[in-house]
């Protein structure tokens, strides 16, 4: 390994101040900004003011991933048909952007907010100028020399924040936006498609209280599943403002914020919740006029926003269409008739709060300031936050940003399917969204009316509702914009639930390295409740081409660990059989027993057995088609690419009953599963020492930077490939151990 070595500073010229090798240290006079680099990519930013804490950020981030932000900067300008090609998702795209992030929309966002979090903006915008000014030529191979690497505004920043907490509300309709138009053809509408899928951007979350903790003290586990690839990949970081901030974790490279972390005295992460962020209306037009509707004995017009893309062949026209409640959508389910138009209102394109958010939720000292926070600022744009504290604290909280539909508002104002989503009637005043003056903005729900739970025991989030954040504290009641109550969970929930109850029913006090083996023991859930009954049917059916197959599985350990032999051919059975499983379990969903039901197969039965027969030949016949040998081990099956070298990947689908959680599909060209999409990204699993210090452990699975050229593209790759973790330095003292320990290496 190279020695790292580094000289201090008077300006953050990060890799030009240094020789060849990484940089270690480095010191920037002028602004009082010093950051620390540690092993794996790590950078420990302290600064003397909210402007330099914004600096330093910008500074490492830009390090470790200027190519990706500056991709991400320009998606959100609208400018990527200039720079990637006119095709028509491009110009769509851009057009969304333009239409949608104009400046009236900006000029709200940066008019809002603490003087701190306007602060750090300012430095981060001025950070992230710095190091592209004094880095050109010396970018990674994917972007250096490359024109659309380019200074920001403060505009830019405000672009980043609305666009990235549209991105699964407006943001999945950015075509039928820009698109619609009065009287478009039904069948020339493009299909509306409203259904966020959790395994793409889901996450486990379990924290512990003091009653069942070995050392009195919180337990967190986070575990988010987000993309392997783009500006939702985390990146991992350390920001001190002495007196002031303390905190370590993970921002998206395209948010400049830590949004996932733990402090001196708490630890905290989120999953993606079941609360709907939007909701479709219906407006009446005025007969005869497209472009006029009624808002109760009002008549409005429809606001034409024109935009121009440019594309290399020249100017691009598109036209978006805005209301009072949100622009147009034209679709399939939501077409734009004579007699209706469909709108769509995202909460978080009314969201503002975001910086001082999180700003409030790493200085709080204990869950109970946490859960204050949430509801003072209501800015967490998707998210259920569980967390736990260092005086043995656990919480469960979805006070987020929810629309204010209560069931009652849901009954009398349906307007119908509208693209398989709530659709209200927009044409009524009183079908709005709700004002409630305890609310952080106007159409927020309060958060007396949102699900939360803080307790001494526990509190678990796998993406299904708040319902059974604790089976024996349930949260019921609520408004159906949040979640479904008194239903059945999902596999990855229960297994959740599951490993937390073998936890509890050990007798032991619950300790850091339990919490660590849930997810690291890369346990199958489904295989565990349902591979018995597989392999009777494989007995009672005789069929001679699904004998290795069976074989196989009947000495497969039933994890999705790299050496776990078997694996693949579950993961295939399972993709086959998902869709029509839940008609042959033998014992239904119970709503006194949701964790442990339903389970069994009814195998007596033949059409279950033909069922499980042709589920188990689909997925043989497509691991053969792939090449893909039977009896291979899952790390060699499931890998990642870094450089020609093959990583094996451990965790697998959520969906079969996997905690651990990794999506990739069978790909005949690489003879496995690559590359990974998502699933498990940033784990960190926390505590605290007797002295008060955080015991962290945790782990990038796809390292810090996605830049092949980096020394930091697959350090932490090949640690998560042995289930392996790193302890992570927080204090001074941990810190300047583990600097002195790298350059002594």
């Amino acid at each position: 390994m190279r020695k790292l070595v580094c000289a201090s500073v008077a300006s953050l010229a990060l890799l030009s101040a240094c020789s060849e090798e990484p940089v270690t240290q480095t010191a920037v006079d002028s602004r009082g900004v010093e950051i620390r680099w540690t092993s794996y990519g790590i950078p420990h930013i302290k600064a003397e003011n909210w402007e330099g804490l914004g600096f330093g950020l910008a500074s490492a981030v830009a390090t470790n991933t200027v190519c990706v932000l500056a991709r991400e900067l320009i998606t959100v300008r609208g400018e990527q048909a200039r720079y990637f090609g006119d095709s028509e998702r491009n110009i769509n795209n851009d057009a969304f952007h333009k239409a949608l992030l104009h400046s009236a929309k900006l000029d709200e966002y940066l008019n809002y907010g603490s003087d701190e979090s306007k602060s750090m903006d300012r430095g981060f915008v001025d950070g992230y100028n710095h190091f592209v000014s004094s880095h050109q030529g010396q970018f990674p191979a994917t972007c250096n020399n490359q024109p659309w690497v380019k200074a920001i505004d403060l505009n830019d920043l405000a672009r980043l924040a609305i666009g990235t907490g549209i991105r699964y509300g407006l943001g999945r309709v950015t075509e039928a936006i820009v698109t619609a138009a009065p009287g478009t053809a039904l069948a020339a509408l493009t299909p509306l498609d409203l259904q966020v899928d959790v395994e793409t951007i889901g996450s486990n979350a379990v924290a512990f209280g003091r009653e069942l903790t070995d050392n009195g003290r919180g337990i967190l586990l986070g575990n988010p599943h987000y993309p392997w690839q783009g500006a939702s990949r985390f990146h991992l970081a350390h920001l001190t403002l002495p007196g002031e901030l303390d905190v370590m974790g993970v921002g998206l490279i395209a948010s400049p914020r830590i949004a996932i972390g733990f402090s001196s005295e708490i630890a905290w992460s989120h999953t993606v919740s079941t609360a709907l962020r939007f909701t479709m209306f219906r407006l009446d037009l005025v007969p005869g006029d497209p472009m006029a509707y009624s808002l109760g004995d009002e008549i409005r017009n429809i606001e034409v926003i024109d935009v121009e893309v440019e594309t290399p062949s020249g100017l691009v026209n598109r036209t978006a269409y805005m209301t009072h409640l949100g622009p147009v959508v034209a679709s399939d389910t939501t077409p734009w008739t004579d007699q209706y138009v469909y709108v769509m209102r995202d909460v978080n394109y009314e969201n503002y709060r975001g910086g001082d958010q999180y700003q409030a939720i790493q200085q709080a000292h204990n869950v109970a300031e946490l859960k204050a926070a949430l509801g003072k600022y209501q800015g967490a744009a998707f998210v259920n936050t569980i967390a736990a504290d260092s005086s043995g604290g656990a919480l469960y909280a979805d006070m987020s940003a929810i629309p204010n539909v209560s069931a009652e508002l849901l009954e009398r104002c349906d307007a119908g399917d509208g693209g398989r989503i709530i659709t209200l009637n927009g044409s009524d005043p009183s079908c709005d969204w709700q004002v409630d003056p305890e609310a952080a903005a106007p159409g927020l729900m309060p958060p007396s009316q949102q699900p939360n739970l803080i307790t001494e025991k526990y509190v678990t989030n796998s993406n299904d509702s708040y319902w059974l954040s604790n089976p024996d504290m349930r949260l019921e009641g609520f408004s159906p914009i949040i979640g479904n109550e008194q239903s059945t969970r999902s596999l990855r929930t229960r297994a959740g639930l599951n490993l937390v109850e073998e936890i509890l029913n050990s007798g032991e006090p619950v300790n850091q390295s339990m919490v660590q083996d849930m997810l690291f023991e890369h346990r199958n859930y489904g295989a565990e409740l349902l591979l018995d009954d597989i392999l009777k049917v494989c007995q009672l059916k005789h069929n001679s081409e699904l004998t290795e197959a069976c074989d196989i599985l009947s000495n497969w350990d039933r994890r999705q660990d790299v050496t776990s032999v078997g694996a693949h051919i579950y993961n295939e059975f399972w993709i086959a059989a998902a869709r029509g499983i839940n008609a042959h379990f033998a014992v239904p969903f119970d709503v006194d027993d949701p964790v442990h039901t339903p389970r069994g197969l009814t195998i007596d039965n033949s059409e279950t057995q033909d069922f499980i027969d042709a589920a188990l030949t689909t997925a043989v016949t497509r691991l053969q088609e792939a090449n893909v040998s039977l009896d291979a081990k899952w790390g060699d099956v499931q890998f990642a690419l870094r450089n020609g070298e093959k990583i094996g990947i451990p965790g697998g689908g959520g969906g079969s009953g996997m905690f651990s959680v990794i999506t990739a599909r069978l790909d005949a060209e690489t003879q496995g599963y690559n590359p990974i999409t998502h699933g498990n990204s940033y784990i960190q699993a926390v505590s605290w020492n007797e002295d008060g210090s955080p015991d962290a452990r945790a782990i990038i699975t796809y390292s810090q930077s996605p830049e092949p050229d980096s020394d930091h593209y697959a350090d932490m790759t090949r640690l998560y490939s042995k289930s392996q973790w790193i302890s992570l330095p927080f204090t001074d003292e941990q810190i300047a151990a583990e600097l002195l320990r790298v350059e002594n290496f």
